[in-house]
């Protein structure tokens, strides 16, 4: 798909995703589910977190699943497996996928297109395996939205390390602002785009634990290594900024980001 997937294939990765999806399957799936029968493509399923939700959701669908690492396929099966659902999964690169045109009746991406150094030339892809009257669904981040207290110039920094690193890579943490525009010119019809806020304090444990510490921090640790052996930070400017971004998740701290969800029409 044309870019390394920053944050690494790792089991704290895969963990970080599975507590990831858990904690905001009611926010980020709210409102998408598929009539039984219809053929859906999920895009880049990575090891499967989303996929358990779209099955779960949206029973008697004809899900397939795609992704272009083939570790992350395996443990996607062995996750959908356990629940006893049926995908039919296919290991390949997104811009060369092995669909008849206007085969699906409807397409979803989840944290995919950040990672891609050309989203457009992917939402032209998806939208040719979409049959006419058709739906895609795109979900997406935007790292630049996280604000907690207490604020902090050392947190802000390694936060800004993992969103120079993932442009570095050819992606784009920021890109969930522009969804809107993104499926409009890929052409697609009544495109609607709105954000799903996570707020967290100490009156919402599971989101504290579930997101700000599990998911968004977990996150920025993901690329530690990355960002000092490119200099960007000492380890011990890391470590503080780490040290400050986790006060966020204690007593008296709070933390706030927005995902972006946007569906179109072919």
């Amino acid at each position: 798909m044309g870019t390394d997937y920053v944050h690494g294939y790792t089991p704290a990765e895969t963990r970080r995703l599975t507590d990831q999806a858990q904690t905001l399957a009611d926010l980020l799936h709210a409102g998408t589910s598929y009539p039984a029968g219809s053929r859906v493509l999920e895009a880049g399923c990575g090891v499967g977190a989303q996929t358990v939700q779209l099955v779960t959701r949206s029973p008697g669908i004809d899900l397939v699943s795609v992704d272009i690492s083939e570790e992350s396929l395996a443990q996607a099966k062995a996750r959908v497996a356990a629940i006893g659902a049926e995908v039919d999964w296919h290991h390949g690169d997104l811009f060369d996928l092995p669909f008849s045109d206007a085969s699906f009746d409807h397409v979803f991406l989840c944290f995919v297109l950040e990672h891609l150094p050309n989203p457009h030339e992917a939402l032209l892809r998806l939208r040719g395996l979409l049959k006419p009257g058709g739906t895609i669904t795109v979900i997406e981040g935007d790292h630049e939205s996280a604000f907690f207290h207490p604020r902090s110039t050392a947190a802000q920094a390694v936060i800004d390390c993992l969103v120079d690193l993932q442009a570095a890579s050819g992606g784009d943490a920021l890109i969930g602002r522009r969804l809107q525009p993104l499926l409009k010119d890929a052409g697609y019809d009544d495109v609607r785009a709105w954000p799903c806020t996570v707020y967290a304090d100490e009156t919402l444990p599971h989101l504290v634990d579930g997101f700000t510490r599990k998911t968004f921090i977990a996150m920025v640790e993901s690329v530690r290594e990355r960002a000092i052996a490119a200099g960007m930070r000492t380890p011990a400017q890391w470590a503080q900024g780490i040290r400050d971004l986790e006060k966020a998740a204690e007593p008296g701290g709070t933390f706030h980001y927005t995902f972006f969800k946007s569906v179109g029409l072919r």
